[in-house]
């Protein structure tokens, strides 16, 4: 069975590239499609190496005033015989006007059609004649013994040995034939890669536009994202924090003024005052770690000087800020240093700690926000601990800023972050 299948796997092959094959014709054809629009360049190229040898003005006017049409026709050529599209290069302003005309002459992808037309059409049309002689020199040779039939000389074969001369005729016809096929799949394959490099965009403009694209997106993305936790921190502050405010001070005036209730009643309403002000405490710290307002209001300095002030054990703070980054920046600054200052008083078991804001070159960045925060405690941070580092990790990837992380076992602990100012 396993025979067979090879066979039948082989047979496929061989009948799908065959001389007669469609994938053959289907070469052929677009290669010889290639002939007519380099005639017109060609034939300059010909008249004016007859007439007028060493000057090559004649073509490149001709280059220069066909190249419209001539791109057209290749493209065309393409799309309809190979189903490769490759689509015209976009430009500002309409070639009819005198300011898109000039766009379009000084252009790089102008340059590049130039280039394909005055150098790959020419030569694609010089390999699709040579594919034609093969195909053609193919039939003829292996059909020799046909044409001897079909015109005989003094009713027979020749003798003295030209028999043996038609054997090889017969054999590098064949071989010729089994060839063509592969020459017209060479011949597309060297064509395409040279149409798709020449007549369509720029690769790598195209991919340097869409990674501008894309790094614009992903701006106006954190920028939505940072005014959406904006909103929120508002509408808490200001309706459900208010709410409980008032709540708990109601409770707090019924405690003091309800002075005949059972005792049960009281601890009742000690309780559920005693809980509304640990709610009020909680969604104030909710709030200051989604986007506190003395942030937006004085910057970095006071908003990371609040932060060592509630930390849990002594905090050296020292911003150098000469110019306030952008606000998106700013908010992951603050966020760095409020989730590793917690993860210091959670895990390190540090007796103090140092953060370090400031503002430095960036060689090819720019100027970046680099913050870093040292702790002495025991060290062993690792990302997947569980610890919350991966989150961090996230949260400065998300503005192309880096993380470095040194802590080995014993400590220090120093975390070590770098923000583009640009954003």
């Amino acid at each position: 069975m396993a025979t067979w299948g090879a066979l039948k796997r082989s047979y496929t092959w061989t009948a799908a590239h065959a001389p007669w094959s469609a994938w053959a014709w289907r070469n052929t054809a677009f290669s010889v499609a290639a002939i007519p629009p380099a005639l017109p360049v060609a034939t300059g190229i010909l008249l004016l190496t007859v007439a007028a040898p060493g000057r090559t003005a004649l073509p490149l006017l001709l280059c220069l005033v066909l190249s419209p049409l001539l791109t057209k026709l290749q493209r065309s050529r393409f799309r309809t015989l190979l189903g490769l599209d490759l689509p015209p290069v976009a430009h500002a302003h309409p070639w009819r006007t005198a300011r898109g005309l000039a766009e379009r002459l000084r252009s790089e992808a102008t340059r590049r059609q130039y280039a394909y037309h005055l150098a790959v059409s020419p030569l694609a049309a010089l390999g699709a004649v040579l594919l034609v002689l093969t195909w053609a020199g193919g039939l003829v040779g292996a059909s020799a013994y046909g044409w001897v039939w079909l015109l005989p000389s003094d009713g027979g074969l020749p003798d003295y040995g030209w028999t043996g001369q038609y054997d090889l005729l017969t054999v590098g016809g064949v071989l010729m034939l089994l060839a063509a096929p592969w020459l017209a799949a060479a011949l597309t394959r060297l064509d395409a890669h040279a149409a798709a490099s020449l007549l369509g965009p720029n690769r790598a403009r195209e991919l340097q536009r869409r990674v501008e694209d894309l790094a614009e997106s992903r701006a106006g993305v954190l920028d939505a994202a940072d005014i959406e936790r904006r909103r929120i921190e508002r509408d808490l502050h200001d309706g459900a924090q208010q709410r409980l405010v008032s709540l708990a001070m109601n409770l707090g005036i019924a405690r003091a003024t309800l002075t005949g209730l059972p005792p049960e009643a009281k601890a009742v309403i000690d309780e559920a005052h005693r809980e509304a002000k640990e709610a009020i405490e909680e969604l104030g710290n909710l709030v200051r770690g989604l986007h506190p307002a003395v942030l937006e209001d004085r910057g970095l300095d006071a908003a990371l000087s609040g932060i060592a002030a509630r930390a849990p054990l002594p905090v050296e703070l020292t911003v150098d800020l000469a110019e306030r980054p952008g606000p998106t920046v700013e908010a992951v600054a603050y966020f760095v240093v409020s989730e590793t200052l917690a993860n210091v008083a959670k895990h390190a078991r540090a007796r103090r700690c140092s953060v370090t804001v400031a503002r430095v070159p960036g060689g090819p960045r720019g100027e970046v926000l680099r913050v870093v925060v040292t702790d002495d405690g025991v060290g062993g941070a690792d990302p997947a601990g569980g610890t919350g580092l991966t989150g961090l990790r996230k949260r400065v990837g998300s503005v192309d800023g880096t993380i470095l992380i040194n802590s080995p076992l014993g400590g220090p602990t120093v975390v070590t972050v770098e923000l583009p100012c640009g954003l």
